[in-house]
């Protein structure tokens, strides 16, 4: 197995892991347009953060995101780590471990003080995965904005 960093030509074989992946949330949903925009501009600006990517026998296995950042609480950079999937048939052969090693690893090397992810609540699989590699349980909780929909509440009301 070799990881590496993703370039563009990869996108296609990044997306249908994020379809795999956006298929089990509950929150996402595949869509190989938008995945493919947000991937290109991760790829194209390596100050905003890198993907990860796992190749077995040429072909891509698994993937993971890690976004760059500044925590003011810290006064450091940091990071977040997104989109780690592996393909479900090679899942339990450590790809997902090495992939995570390396982003641990790329973060400390790109000055990041922390690293913070979110998974579903339903997902105790990956949560026991996160807790192995060394990921504690957060007293912070996720809240979402979705400004698609709030544009469109704004604009309702200043129409009404």
């Amino acid at each position: 197995m070799l990881i590496t960093t993703a370039s563009p030509a990869d996108i296609p074989a990044l997306c249908e892991l994020l379809s795999v992946l956006f298929s089990q949330e509950a929150e996402f949903q595949p869509d190989y347009q938008a995945q493919s925009r947000g991937l290109a501009q991760i790829i194209a600006k390596p100050e905003v953060g890198c993907i990860l990517l796992a190749r077995y026998q040429r072909q891509v296995v698994g993937m993971v995101n890690l976004l760059y950042t500044v925590s003011t609480a810290l006064g450091e950079r940091v990071a977040i780590l997104e989109d780690m999937v592996v393909k479900p048939d090679q899942r339990m052969a450590g790809v997902g471990s090495a992939l995570l090693k390396q982003a641990i690893l790329t973060a400390q090397l790109q000055g990041c003080k922390r690293i913070t992810l979110l998974t579903d609540q339903t997902n105790q699989a990956a949560q026991r995965f996160y807790s192995r590699h060394g990921f504690r349980r957060s007293s912070m909780v996720p809240m979402r904005l979705d400004l698609k929909i709030e544009r469109t509440i704004i604009q309702n009301q200043s129409d009404g």
